[in-house]
């Protein structure tokens, strides 16, 4: 595991200070919580603190952009159990090389983010006997229908960790009654953007006279999008025809272009983007259809924007636009047209909605707050530790 920075020998924490951080992802490729791991290592890393980041697997566009900002990424070498029958000793060698690689470092702090992370890496980071484990629970308990050990594996880690941190309430509830935590185990960070995400920009260029709703989400079958085409084709039935534009890459876009052919809806598929905030401006409103969330990056730039926005009431997509936004259920085509229709036909509702959605985002979601909680709770539980 190569790192683009020396490592610094370690300085005793006897008083509690906070020296080194390690966070652990399965990945950086293009998502929102990788987008996170970026900003709360970038931001710590300004603080003065020393980051690294270590993945299970692979790297990706996030992991590239650590090291541009000199923070350095460590790769351990897991791969899946599909793979055959040399996963498990070369998984045996990845958790071999992780501990190692934690008793170099020595960080203060080990922090996982989602189930495959923390699940693996709690127990590495426990036998090489790190100060302080934090789980990054972020998402609702997906796992249930699976076999009972799925269960056991993740309450094994989390009674582990020293504490566990959620993005949501909706999340924090969900891990204490699937994992049975302690309230005071647990704690709530909302997500952070960066300040370029209250900037105005310039809307892109979309050829078209109908309204423009936009989407900006993977193009996975939990996003809803088959559901919002339906919707987007009432619509159209009513007589507000509008053009559906879809930000994102995944398994479901060969399905969705004939899809709405036959409902002749106008969609356009631009894959990712670089210009999400772009996209955003030019659109009427903005949409998610998802059938679970934990916490929407997406929502959240939308907010910023302060742009009017309809989602389904899942996840901590309801703490978001709670009277910020129009909140639908999930996987009903009708009640999306419906809400959609009005913030068409009305603009002083979607200009308000916009507006209280702006204003809770500025006071609730930047992240230097993000990064500010991190930095105080990995403080506080570094000073429980060293006190015991």
């Amino acid at each position: 595991m190569k790192s683009s920075r020396k490592v610094i020998p370690p300085q005793e924490a006897a008083s509690g200070g906070l020296r080194r951080v390690l966070l652990l992802a399965g990945q950086l490729g293009v998502g929102g919580t990788e987008k996170q791991i970026f900003l709360l290592a970038t931001g710590l890393a300004r603080d003065g603190v020393e980051v690294d980041v270590v993945t299970l697997h692979s790297g990706g566009p996030y992991g590239d952009a650590l090291e541009r900002a000199g923070v350095p990424v460590h790769n351990a070498g897991f791969t899946a159990l599909s793979t055959g029958i040399t996963a498990l000793p070369r998984n045996l060698l990845a958790a071999v090389r992780l501990v190692r690689l934690i008793r170099r470092l020595r960080p203060d702090v080990f922090h996982a983010f989602l189930y495959h992370a923390y699940v693996i890496g709690t127990p590495i980071a426990w036998l090489a006997r790190v100060p302080v484990i934090v789980a990054g629970r972020r998402s609702l308990s997906l796992f249930k229908r699976l076999p009972h050990g799925i269960h056991a594996l993740e309450r094994l880690a989390v009674r582990l960790a020293r504490h566990v941190v959620a993005n949501a309430v909706v999340v924090a509830e969900d891990a204490r009654r699937v994992e049975g935590l302690a309230p005071e185990k647990i704690s709530v960070i909302y997500n952070g953007l960066p300040e370029s995400a209250f900037l105005p920009v310039a809307p892109a260029s979309i050829t078209t006279d109908l309204p423009v709703v936009c989407c900006v989400a993977n193009l996975m079958t939990y996003k809803g999008h088959r559901h919002l085409i339906e919707a987007m084709a009432l619509l159209a039935d009513r007589g507000t025809p509008c053009t559906l534009v879809l930000a994102g890459e995944g398994p479901e876009r060969d399905a969705l272009t004939p899809q709405a052919e036959s409902l002749g809806v106008d969609l356009r598929l631009l894959g990712l983007r670089g210009d999400v905030q772009a996209l955003v401006h030019r659109a009427s409103v903005v949409v998610l259809a998802s059938l679970q969330e934990g916490m929407s990056n997406a929502v959240m730039e939308a907010m910023a924007a302060g742009r009017p926005i309809v989602a389904t009431a899942v996840g901590g997509t309801r703490e978001l636009l709670n009277g910020r936004g129009l909140l639908v259920p999930p996987q009903d085509p009708r009640a999306l047209a419906d809400a959609l229709e009005r913030v068409l036909r009305d603009p002083r509702l979607g200009a308000s909605l916009g507006g209280a959605a702006r204003a809770w985002a500025l006071d609730n979601l930047r992240v230097d707050s993000m990064i500010d909680r991190h930095l105080t709770l990995y403080r506080r539980l570094l000073e429980e530790r060293c006190a015991r």
